[in-house]
């Protein structure tokens, strides 16, 4: 999350840019308004997702198996790697998801020591209903900063 609630005005990025004259004024204007932009998302996402009892990992790890057309599963370090969290992270939250009947642990044919991940009837039936209020999230959020650049 980026925290920082004031950004920089245009005088303040002047005045660093004279002490660093490599800087690009434009380029990092709009890359922390798009950091602050992205912030107040995230901070949205995070409360829908709280009132669905979830949490975006949570979320991500049910998107990331729904995406598997076949649905053979994915191996812990699979979900690690597409989510970008450490394994303990994933491994803790798989247990969790698996807790709440989201998910189930299968056996992999190949190696009889790995277990593969697989969304549960249930686990599915809770994404798609989360799914559309997600988007409205997203897309309110969307038109709202549309409406507030235009002013």
């Amino acid at each position: 999350m980026f925290f920082l609630k004031e950004l920089p005005t245009r005088h303040m990025l002047d005045s660093y840019q004279k002490r660093f004259p490599d800087m690009k004024i434009d380029m990092v204007e709009t890359a922390l308004l798009l950091l602050r932009q992205a912030s107040l998302l995230l901070r949205e996402l995070d409360a829908y997702f709280a009132k669905q009892n979830l949490s975006q990992l949570r979320f991500f790890v049910l998107i990331v198996l729904d995406r598997e057309l076949d649905n053979s599963g994915l191996m812990p370090s699979e979900m690690a790697a597409r989510i970008d969290v450490s394994r303990p992270v994933m491994t803790r939250t798989l247990q969790t998801l698996s807790d709440d009947g989201l998910l189930d642990f299968g056996e992999h044919g190949e190696d009889g020591r790995a277990k593969l991940i697989r969304l549960t009837a249930k686990g599915r039936r809770i994404l798609h209903k989360v799914l559309p209020g997600y988007y409205r999230v997203i897309e309110d959020f969307m038109v709202a900063s549309q409406t507030s650049d235009a002013l």
